[in-house]
């Protein structure tokens, strides 16, 4: 019986080393072949955009191809869920923001992912701060107007929203400022977008990438940006706070991560080299033009700050009464 054990013991002992030494293998020679970004929002958003441009400069640094898989639906459920079940052998990533990975876990009743344990992170790639955009028709020049018309008129204003920050977002301004707001929600932001130019829902909080362009050629009116302080991608645009809604400070991050169990050889490799891109200075300028504020860090920065950002977003969330879906 002891000497079948032993048996049993080196024939397991035996596989490990084996699995070990393939996953190591595995990392000397990665990447081999192309790589796929998957993205939990349509082409034409915010992170669609700023992703490829990062991934033609990455593409260059690996020497393979990187394909775009643009899985908008379920508030960004599919594109994590998909990620989370895919070998984690570096050729399928997931480049993602705060609504799968911060809000989903206080917004979705049925999560099908976890967002730290079915995930390695790798590295973060900037801030893509929000502005609040309405339809021209509706009058209110500033924030204070837009309050005092939604109280003079309850129940006539509707907000559009196409990821969890646009949700968020919308219910917080709705909460702090006592409005009665009808919340009109989307698969992404440029279908909803579309809806608040054409006058079928009044007003939106959408990234500054997607909503400026609208807003130079007056289909839309910007009244503020969401984060507490003034963006300098447009420093002409007061804070929510600063137009008078308390307690308002709310932006969206953007980072990469892989399926758990990422060889670190892979994970210190990708983290290098997102790294080196988004901090050179003609690509962050260049960045910054597509509204992205960007920057990064250590994969376990990352990790520590997806940890900070899900007790935030709680917070934000129970704070702003919005229920379970």
């Amino acid at each position: 019986m002891i000497s079948g054990l032993i048996r049993n013991l080196r024939t397991a002992g035996a596989a490990a080393l084996c699995l070990a030494a393939a996953s190591t293998a595995q990392a000397d020679t990665w990447p081999s072949r192309n790589i796929t970004l998957v993205l939990p929002f349509a082409a034409g958003s915010g992170t669609d955009t700023t992703t490829r441009l990062i991934s033609q400069h990455l593409s260059q640094a690996l020497g393979v191809g990187i394909v775009i898989e643009n899985k908008a639906g379920a508030n960004g459920m599919l594109a994590a869920s998909y990620v989370a079940k895919a070998a984690p052998d570096g050729y399928t990533l997931l480049v993602t923001t705060n609504t799968t990975h911060s809000a989903n876990p206080y917004l979705l009743k049925s999560l099908t992912y976890d967002p730290v344990k079915d995930f390695t992170p790798i590295a973060r790639t900037g801030d893509l701060p929000f502005m609040l955009v309405v339809n021209p028709e509706v009058p209110a020049k500033t924030v204070a107007e837009l309050v005092a018309y939604g109280k003079a008129n309850p129940g006539k204003l509707s907000y559009a929203s196409g990821s969890s920050s646009a949700i968020v977002s919308g219910a917080t301004f709705a909460h702090n400022a006592g409005l009665d707001l009808l919340h009109v929600p989307y698969k992404s932001s440029p279908p909803a977008l579309n809806d608040v130019m054409g006058g079928r829902v009044s007003m939106m909080f959408v990234d500054i990438l997607t909503g400026l362009p609208h807003v130079n050629g007056n289909a839309l009116r910007a009244l503020a940006v969401t984060t507490k302080e003034r963006s300098p991608l447009v420093p002409h645009l007061p804070s929510m706070q600063e137009a008078g809604v308390p307690d308002f400070d709310i932006s969206s991050w953007q980072g990469y991560f892989g399926p758990a169990g990422l060889p670190k050889e892979i994970v210190t490799r990708l983290n290098a080299e997102i790294r080196k891109i988004v901090e050179k200075p003609e690509i962050k300028a260049q960045l910054a033009t597509l509204g992205m504020d960007a920057f990064s860090g250590t994969p376990e920065q990352l990790g520590t700050f997806v940890n900070e950002q899900l007790v935030l977003w709680e917070k934000l969330i129970t704070n702003a009464k919005i229920e379970k879906q």
